[in-house]
């Protein structure tokens, strides 16, 4: 389902706002221009009757002229103006009866009255006739629209930091703490984007804490380990010296398996991908094992380079074959290679939880001497680091633990391009 922008939103409700005003005054207009006409022309109507009638009657010129201006008609006087008005002026409404002839006239700024009986004929002015009613309207109108303009402006102008706001938040989970979203403004985005920035800030104290803890203590751990691994050069040859020696250099791998566990399980590595040859891949992990070769059996070996980052990659395999020969009773693994899938797979019993909570750190099935450590913990972060997953089952006597979706790090052809 396709999300729906808040901006979008905000744009949709201001853009119906805008047609129902603009639809509501077209109604208006309409309805209004109705009654107008029709009020118009009933004024008129009533008014050229009342002023036959005192023409008829012959009232006295200044009650004639008071009734005029209680009506807000005045006369045309002049009668070259008069003639021009009724030549040039469009009739609107004609009407005759036995008192006489009653013409409305009108043009773009102003209405006129000609009525006519036997024995007079006048040509009046409408001085009430208002030619802007619709400009005023439309004046409205548009004073409206550009209010609405104006606040979907505004509403647009305040929420546009949440783009900026967004784009932060994406770089912080990416692991980019160098990162300033602090605002000026006195609203809550504000707020939310300051009090977002001050944890940013916190978890950037943390982690340069912890970075340097970390350092502290790895430096505090390689010096005697070092010490230790010149000391037992100097022994005689024998079992008792390569029994120190690979103590001591377990000692420095795991010191350096804890410091890549640190930065994977914190977001904080960047992969070095390259194209390498997963056979050589392989070769270094049982390197990293130090375990015999012949433990390890290869099945079906096929010439695939993968896009990885090498170093961890081989931690990773280096951590099944760990586990499988730790965990089987004849203390070997196969690992069968295919384009899709690396597998590998041990004589053992089958596993008695979930694997998903085997890949938590330090899991055992009941016997603390048995723990699984950090090892399925560290590959299940370095396969995620990679876009790879995995799987485990259980079939004929034998686990089977599988690096599932190898297509996305294949590379494809003998001078492939590796595309991390």
């Amino acid at each position: 389902m396709k999300k729906s922008s808040i901006f979008s939103s905000i744009t949709f409700i201001f853009v119906m706002a805008t047609i129902g005003v603009v639809f509501t005054f077209i109604l208006f207009y309409q309805y209004d221009k109705e009654q107008n006409r029709r009020n118009f022309l009933n004024r008129y109507a009533l008014l050229s009757k009342s002023i036959q009638y005192q023409l008829v009657f012959s009232p006295t010129l200044k009650d004639f002229f008071k009734l005029l201006k209680e009506y807000h008609m005045e006369p045309v006087k002049d009668i070259k103006k008069a003639l021009y008005i009724l030549n040039h002026t469009p009739i609107v409404y004609q009407h005759t009866s036995s008192i006489g002839t009653a013409l409305i006239l009108k043009n773009k700024k102003n209405a006129y009255l000609y009525v006519t009986t036997k024995k007079y004929s006048l040509l009046l002015k409408d001085m009430k006739y208002n030619p802007n009613r619709n400009l005023i309207y439309a004046s409205i109108f548009l004073s409206i629209l550009i209010l609405i303009i104006i606040a979907y402006i505004l509403t647009i102008k305040k929420l546009l930091p949440l783009k900026k706001l967004k784009v932060e938040i994406d770089k912080f989970a990416k692991g980019d703490l160098d990162i300033n979203v602090r605002m000026d403004n006195e609203d809550e985005i504000a707020d939310v984007a300051n009090a977002f920035d001050n944890a940013v800030k916190q978890i950037r104290k943390l982690n340069s804490s912890r970075i340097l803890f970390l350092r502290n203590i790895m430096h505090e751990l390689k010096t005697p380990i070092t010490k230790g691994r010149i000391t037992a050069e100097m022994l005689e040859d024998g079992k008792n010296k390569e029994r120190l020696i690979s103590v001591f250099e377990k000692l420095h791998s795991l010191i350096e398996e804890f410091i890549t566990i640190e930065k994977i399980s914190s977001g904080f590595m960047n992969l070095d991908r390259k194209s390498f040859r997963l056979i050589d891949i392989i070769d270094e992990a049982i390197d990293l094992a130090m375990v015999d070769k012949e433990k390890v059996e290869l099945i079906k070996p096929k010439e695939i380079n993968l896009c990885v980052d090498f170093k961890l990659f081989s931690v990773a395999i280096k951590n099944m074959i760990d586990n499988a020969i730790k965990y089987s009773p004849d203390k070997k693994v196969q690992i069968i290679v295919n384009e899709k899938a690396i597998i590998f797979r041990n004589r053992g019993e089958k596993l008695k939880r979930e694997l998903s909570e085997y890949l938590e750190p330090f899991t055992s099935d009941g016997n603390q001497k048995d723990s699984f450590g950090l090892g399925l913990y560290l590959v299940d972060n370095i396969l995620r680091a990679h876009k790879l997953q995995l799987l485990y089952s259980y079939k004929n006597g034998y686990n089977s633990f599988v690096f599932k979706n190898l297509e996305n790090i294949l590379v494809k052809g003998k001078n492939g391009m590796c595309r991390a």
